[in-house]
């Protein structure tokens, strides 16, 4: 069975846009291999962040991951700073990583060009990326198209360790191309984003989720209810690939395109099914939340797992890189 690893940032409660994204499919993949799914807290530390929020919004995350179908028993959920593997694993593979090809990475140039002073956490992010996958030995990264150069960033990483250090025991990561459409932002430009204020919560209430739905951007062609739309360029057609059946995506996409229905009936029938549709998930995370002691025997289980893997590959990285025995050992 080919082993996965994924992780998430702690940014606070799931959108829909990460679940329609990732989360979804990380649900169907724990039944086909063996999987680890983390919550990256290290990797939320290399920008500006609020300090006083990063406990609750990683216990916040956990509980939607729980609640929107990661079963423990099937998967391995914990928190990346709960195995320190992953900053020592990190450090050693920036000895092998070429530092031309950190500054030739895409989302490094456009997140570095916003800041005063580059913070090298920012840099290294993709060693980092490296190293929570190669610590487990993973053959299979699900990635959406925005993250290639970064896992081929990764596969290189691999190939220049094993070739100074032995061959082949790190595998060259594979990627596992989502299915899903990419979900913009409420506004209709811009990616989901909760900093962006354009998500919908997978917790979000019915009253909440309808209320937001109302002025979300759809086809910008369609000016007038009598103006017929086109499905194809409406982000709003998308969310409803997501969460309705296809026989009412038929429906939406006829209604649309012939003028039979507004956007705001368009929006309606998306609000009830998105509503039937999260209401399992909304009931499993109230009740994970009454109960957080729980969460967090979940995450610590998870991360014994976890580290009794990650040991074991640094165990022989230590040796294969000369390094001496020690009490770690």
């Amino acid at each position: 069975m080919a082993r996965v690893f994924s992780g998430i940032q702690p940014s606070g409660e799931l959108h829909i846009g990460n679940y329609l994204g990732a989360v979804q499919n990380w649900v169907r993949l724990q039944h086909q291999h063996e999987c680890l799914f983390c919550i990256v807290d290290l990797h939320a530390v290399t920008q500006p962040y609020d300090a006083a929020t990063l406990r609750q919004r990683t216990l916040d995350m956990a509980i939607g991951l729980l609640a929107a179908g990661l079963d423990p028993e099937r998967c391995i959920v914990f928190v990346q700073s709960h195995v320190p593997e992953h900053s020592e694993l990190n450090w050693l593979l920036t000895t092998v990583t070429p530092l031309g090809e950190l500054e030739r990475q895409t989302q490094f140039k456009d997140k570095a060009q916003r800041l005063e002073s580059v913070p090298a956490g920012l840099l290294n992010y993709p060693v980092l990326q490296a190293a929570d996958v190669l610590l487990y030995r993973a053959s299979l990264v699900p990635v959406g198209e925005d993250q290639l150069q970064h896992l081929e960033l990764m596969r290189e990483i691999a190939r220049r360790w094993n070739t100074r250090y032995g061959a082949a025991f790190f595998p060259e990561p594979q990627a596992l191309l989502t299915t899903a459409k990419r979900v913009l932002g409420l506004d209709g430009h811009a990616k989901m984003s909760k900093s962006l204020g354009n998500t919908i919560g997978l917790l979000d209430s019915p009253e909440l989720i309808w209320e937001k739905l109302k002025p979300a951007a759809t086809d910008p062609a369609r000016v007038t209810r009598k103006d017929p739309g086109n499905p194809d360029i409406c982000n709003i057609f998308t969310i409803h690939q997501g969460f309705s059946p296809p026989e009412t995506q038929k429906q939406v996409a006829t209604n649309c395109r012939t003028a039979a229905w507004g956007c705001l009936d368009c929006k309606r029938v998306l609000a009830d099914n998105m509503i039937a549709a999260l209401a399992p998930i909304r009931e499993r995370a109230a009740q994970l939340q009454a109960d957080p002691a729980r969460v967090h025997a979940t995450l610590r289980r998870g991360a014994a797992k976890a580290r009794a893997l990650a040991r074991d590959t640094l165990a022989e990285v230590r040796r294969r890189m000369g390094l001496l025995e020690g009490a770690t050992d």
